[in-house]
């Protein structure tokens, strides 16, 4: 088929290689305009991006599409289908209706639960024990089209955003490349959503990530898991933050944020119901440590408080 693919982050870029790979025709990539990153702030290229020009594949990377230039480019190519996969960009309905088959969505959760910008996060914060991938036609609203298809993935108890992002993102260059041929052939029946089982994945702010100790360890532990790697869940220890990346749930009673035992193995915090066996950390500045490497240059002491 004759495609446009817009996207912008890894979890796209999976999909337009497995989409390449199958011999889809796919003569425009839109992605994001390049951004500064990394120690020096140098512009970088989206994942999507790079994939783009490894293939010598035509890039746009408008603002927004609501000019004439940046929607000219999209009516020019005549694509059959656009599909989109974290693009960042919204799409007017003038440019849903430009391919001849419309636009299709691929988003990492099972619709209509978790609509919106951070579904990977909060089906792991919520402590759901399944997500998945949806195939969705697009229409004008947030993530509410009619579903074309969807695959489910369980959450393990082990599972960061990084490691679920991972397993999703293949799942969706599996499920699109699956997909088309039935599109193309007019054999997929579009489901609609039930706007009623709704719920919305509200974009990640970094004043989330500061743990309440008086919150039972099962959930700091979901928390710590859905803010791995970003933007990495942190207490307070002298009135420093120390990022806490592994943990898991422990039998142990005391005052919230109190260190109840310590270990090479990890350092045992009291929470509000339990406690939470801390195993990975990184003050600011420094590198993730595991506790015995930690606490051969930060002495700690059963009784010290973390706020």
């Amino acid at each position: 088929m004759r495609l446009i693919f817009a996207g912008t982050p890894e979890f796209a870029a999976l999909a337009l290689q497995a989409l390449l790979d199958a011999g889809h025709d796919i003569p425009l990539v839109l992605t994001q305009p390049d951004r500064p990153a990394g120690r020096g702030m140098k512009l970088k290229a989206s994942p999507v991006k790079e994939i783009a020009l490894a293939h010598h594949l035509q890039v746009a990377q408008p603002e927004n599409l609501k000019t004439d230039s940046s929607r000219q480019i999209i009516q020019d190519t005549r694509a059959d289908v656009m599909i989109v996969a974290a693009y960042g960009l919204i799409l007017p309905q003038v440019v849903l209706d430009m391919p001849r088959l419309g636009c299709v969505n691929i988003h990492a959760s099972l619709l209509p639960r978790w609509r919106g910008a951070a579904p990977i996060h909060r089906a792991i914060e919520a402590g759901d024990t399944e997500t998945g991938i949806t195939l969705m036609q697009m229409d004008k609203g947030l993530d509410t089209g009619a579903m074309l298809t969807r695959a489910v993935l369980p959450i393990l108890d082990s599972d960061t955003t990084g490691s679920l992002h991972d397993r999703l993102a293949a799942l969706g260059a599996r499920e699109i490349v699956r997909l088309l041929p039935e599109l193309a052939a007019g054999t997929v029946s579009a489901a609609p959503q039930d706007d009623t089982q709704a719920c919305y994945a509200a974009k990640i702010g970094k004043e989330e990530a500061r743990l309440d100790w008086t919150r039972p360890a099962l959930e700091l532990d979901r928390r710590i898991r859905a803010f791995n790697p970003f933007p990495g869940a942190f207490g307070l220890l002298e009135g420093n933050p120390l990022k806490i990346w592994l943990a898991r749930p422990a039998p142990g009673a005391g005052a919230p944020g109190r260190i109840l035992a310590i270990s090479d193995g990890g350092l045992l915090i009291a929470c509000g119901e339990g406690a939470l066996e801390v195993m990975e950390v990184q003050k600011a500045g420094g590198r993730r440590l595991p506790i015995s490497a930690f606490i051969s240059g930060h002495p700690l002491k059963a009784g010290d408080c973390l706020n």
